[in-house]
């Protein structure tokens, strides 16, 4: 079966792209055929780190989403991955409603799948809130506690919110902290999460590469327990 993965959350800064970059290597790692689309018009993190697998795709007419069904119809085990920009959300919400992609999508066998990335912030809560009172909420649901933006995550376990989601059936993935300085030298070496534990590129030593490959390792294992 062929999976869509909408990696959003809406908020600027939470590390929706740090998460498309994490599925786009998972894929690779495990063999499994994916296309990645960036909606992101000025810092597209798929199409500079992993530019063989992606392309561009600007959220600015009705139709602009119709490829990303049509990429998964083409290639029925293939994984379609897109990067949502900020502010697109409800981008998505009116293509889903308008066009009855979610109807379209049960009908090739394709399935949907929502990714909300979340800080530590309160902001992160209130926006899961929100998609869970949305039109989209029936859309399946991971929710990505990203713990390089905040390891803390005391807000969203008061708020009930995500008891509320499992209930529903979400899934829960954490992405594991990564030193800021760290991270910073992956992203100077402009290279993939594989590229860069390998030395290529340049900027990391003997044991950051260690201490990426050991992050993507034990990323995998969540994103493998998730099921994805």
């Amino acid at each position: 079966m062929s999976q869509i993965h909408f990696i959003g959350g809406e908020k600027g800064g939470v590390g929706k792209s740090l998460v498309a970059r994490v599925l786009a290597q998972h894929f690779i790692d495990r063999g499994l055929p994916f296309l990645g689309f960036d909606t992101d018009r000025s810092h597209g993190a798929l199409t500079r780190y992993y530019a063989d697998f992606a392309a561009p795709l600007l959220l600015d007419a009705h139709d602009s989403l119709d490829p990303v069904i049509e990429a998964a119809a083409e290639q029925p085990d293939r994984r379609v991955l897109v990067d949502l920009a900020a502010q697109t959300q409800s981008a998505l919400s009116r293509w889903l409603d308008e066009a009855g992609a979610a109807e379209v999508a049960a009908e090739l066998g394709v399935q949907l799948n929502y990714w909300h990335v979340m800080d530590a912030g309160r902001d992160s809560v209130d926006l899961l809130r929100g998609w869970l009172d949305g039109p989209a909420a029936a859309l399946p649901l991971v929710i990505v506690l990203n713990e390089v933006r905040g390891e803390r995550f005391e807000l969203l376990a008061a708020s009930g919110l995500l008891e509320r989601a499992q209930a529903q059936g979400a899934r829960v993935v954490h992405l594991r902290k990564l030193p800021d300085a760290l991270l910073q030298k992956v992203d100077g070496a402009g290279a993939s999460f594989w590229a860069a534990s390998q030395g290529q590129g340049g900027g990391l030593g003997l044991l950051d590469r260690q201490r990426v490959r050991v992050w993507l390792q034990r990323v995998g294992a969540e994103l493998d327990a998730a099921g994805v």
